[in-house]
């Protein structure tokens, strides 16, 4: 059979809604939280020169911008089409195939593929201080934007990490003269930039909006981060938690004949927001719960206000069936619980090993959200949990910050 139909016949027979295969990431730097549910013998899966795993992505159709020793599909969601994990599909395949069957005719037209991708980012120490390109700067590198956000889900940060705490930009009072002076020094010594910065505590159940070009340092629990569909950073910070940064992760997204040119570097931060005096009232993201919540369920929007992405968090009290719609396409991931998901057997995983199958992710065509998914939560005493990114065109999702 070939691909085209095998494509066909899963998107058909399972109604609209994919179940997608687990794909974890390694990174070369810093040191996993190991929080993401992936067996203990397993964070280095993929061998010691890769790094250990450190993040879980999710609905992708880009590869992880991940050096040279990457294979070209690593980040790549695949979609399980049978029991099998033999016979796995790439999502980006699902996607080029229907196309705005799949996506809607929205999302087709403007961007051409899905947008946006989410993952738990799960380090034990604080990130480095870093910012992602704006549009115009990645694209004189071949790439997107990343604009991207954050929530803290409470099903996965029983333990808070080494640093709990968020850094975002600049002090309203610091001058970008400062900065140059850092970064001039960044082959000479610690230049310790966050001392600079401001840095929030990290409030479980509530998230950020961070803008390209705002350097941040993200805190160590482990984050839910819908984002566009890109991978590209520059890294401000030489010396994180005592690992020592490369010159080239500052200017690896940068042009050939930019990367010692300090005044292109500082030009890819978003100066004003990175002092904004009011950051908080404007990035912070409180959950909104929605209208249609009830005694069954409760869903709040916990990604929203930006022009790129957004996510809710659904909760389906024990032993409730609820039809839950939505006028967008969007992925999924269940932390909490077990029971019916369209026609699928579904379940939070709890423990993994590296390849294995799951029943915990999948991704919902336009179609088929806009007719309501049927979802049963077979616990008498837990909830199920789960959280839903879509791209930009959820007409649904709150424009403006509560209070703000």
């Amino acid at each position: 059979m070939s691909k085209a139909k095998v494509i066909r016949e899963t998107f058909e027979k399972n109604e609209g809604i994919l179940r997608l295969i687990p794909v974890f990431v390694p990174r070369r730097f810093s040191k996993a939280g190991r929080r993401l549910r992936l067996h203990p013998d397993d964070y280095y899966a993929l061998g010691t020169k890769r790094g250990s795993i450190k993040e879980r992505w999710f609905s992708s159709v880009i590869p992880a911008m991940n050096g040279e020793l990457a294979p070209e599909d690593e980040g790549m969601s695949y979609v399980a089409v049978s029991d099998k994990i033999e016979d796995k599909i790439l999502f980006k395949d699902f996607v080029d195939e229907l196309g705005a069957e799949i996506i809607g005719e929205e999302l087709k037209q403007k961007y051409g593929t899905w947008p946006m991708y989410s993952k738990f980012f799960d380090y034990e120490e604080p990130l480095f201080h870093h910012l992602h390109l704006d549009f115009d700067a990645a694209a004189l590198v071949g790439r997107l934007g990343k604009p991207e956000a954050y929530y803290y889900p409470p099903q996965l940060n029983n333990y808070a990490g080494n640093f709990p705490h968020t850094y975002f930009g600049f002090d309203p009072d610091v001058t970008k003269e400062e900065v140059r002076a850092r970064l001039i020094d960044y082959e000479k010594r610690d230049i310790r930039i966050t001392e600079l910065s401001r840095a929030y505590r990290i409030e479980l159940g509530t998230g950020w909006y961070t803008p390209p070009g705002v350097v941040h340092a993200p805190g160590s629990y482990l984050t839910y981060e819908p984002q566009w569909n890109s991978d590209v950073n520059s890294v401000y910070e030489n010396i994180t938690a005592g690992e020592v940064y490369p010159y080239d992760f500052l200017v690896e997204n940068c042009p050939e004949d930019k990367k010692y040119d300090i005044d292109y570097i500082l030009s890819l931060m978003d100066w004003e927001k990175n002092i904004d005096p009011n950051y908080r009232k404007h990035y912070f993201r409180p959950p909104v719960v929605c209208k249609h919540s009830d005694e069954k369920h409760t869903e709040k929007w916990v990604v929203y206000a930006n022009d790129y992405i957004g996510a809710k968090e659904l909760t389906v009290m024990p032993g409730q069936t609820v039809v839950v719609k939505d006028e967008a396409a969007y992925g999924c991931i269940i932390v909490q619980g077990h029971g019916k998901f369209g026609v699928y057997d579904a379940e939070a995983a709890i423990m993994l090993r590296f390849g294995q199958m799951s029943a915990d992710e999948y991704f919902v065509s336009e179609q088929a959200a806009r007719k309501g998914v049927t979802i049963t939560n077979e616990s008498k005493w837990e909830p199920l949990v789960m959280l839903k990114h879509f791209g930009p065109n959820h007409p649904d999702m709150p424009k403006t910050v509560p209070g703000v």
